[in-house]
């Protein structure tokens, strides 16, 4: 609960806001990261209210953030926010990234495989893309479409911002297009804690349960994929 604990009261009003869950893509993110980021540089890409660029600034990264909006509350000063339209690209950066992190961003853009080329051009030598993207492939949102029903959310799978729905072929297939190659996958869980707030035990014991079933067929139960890439 390392992500709970450390901003339990960074609470915003947007649909995305930092995923505490022992499961989410957020916490699996960081766990991805090192715990030390000092001397390492790092880009947020589509940096949302700038909860994870405050994580990563505490662990000390030396983070720029980018999104179209700047974040509320302002990002303290030791984290430099670019304001940028990522649907036109990144904006001029003028340094060579350790990582880079595109946490749950490239279903939002209209043109993502442009972006990623753009970010694989200021990953330094030996430097990773960090990424999280849902998965179309998932049980939930496969029985929906059988019963034809196509909802339209503010957050989750069935995002009315999402433009793209790709399962776990349709992800590699984008990266390995845009010139990286997946070193490592893991799987984040249905917020099931979400769901039933009024009983927070028994709903960790289901996403417990359910992480295991996402290990053991993700392209059925990941909620989303979380993969490290580097350049090839």
């Amino acid at each position: 609960m390392m992500v709970r604990a450390a901003y339990s009261e960074f609470q915003t009003n947007s649909p995305y806001a930092l995923k505490p869950q022992a499961h989410s893509s957020h916490s699996l993110i960081l766990q991805l990261l090192p715990e030390n980021g000092h001397g390492l540089k790092l880009l947020d890409v589509g940096c949302a209210d700038g909860y994870l660029s405050r994580l990563f600034a505490a662990r000390g990264f030396a983070v720029t953030a980018i999104d179209a909006i700047a974040p509320q509350p302002p990002l303290p000063d030791v984290i430099p926010f670019l304001e940028a339209d990522l649907d036109h690209g990144l904006p001029p950066v003028a340094d060579a990234f350790d990582f880079v992190v595109c946490a749950d961003i490239l279903e939002h853009l209209r043109h993502p495989e442009a972006l990623l080329r753009q970010i694989r051009s200021t990953i330094a030598a030996g430097g990773k893309l960090v990424a999280s993207f849902p998965n179309s492939g998932n049980l939930y949102f496969r029985l929906n479409v059988v019963l034809g029903r196509f909802p339209e959310h503010d957050s989750g799978l069935f995002d009315r911002t999402h433009l793209h729905f790709y399962m776990w072929k349709g992800w590699h297939s984008l990266l390995t297009r845009s010139g990286f190659r997946i070193t490592s996958a893991r799987q984040s869980v249905i917020p099931f804690t979400l769901r039933w707030p009024d009983s927070p035990g028994f709903a960790g014991l289901v996403e417990s349960t359910y992480a295991v079933l996402a290990r053991m067929w993700p392209r059925l139960f990941a909620y989303q994929f979380v993969v490290v890439a580097e350049s090839w």
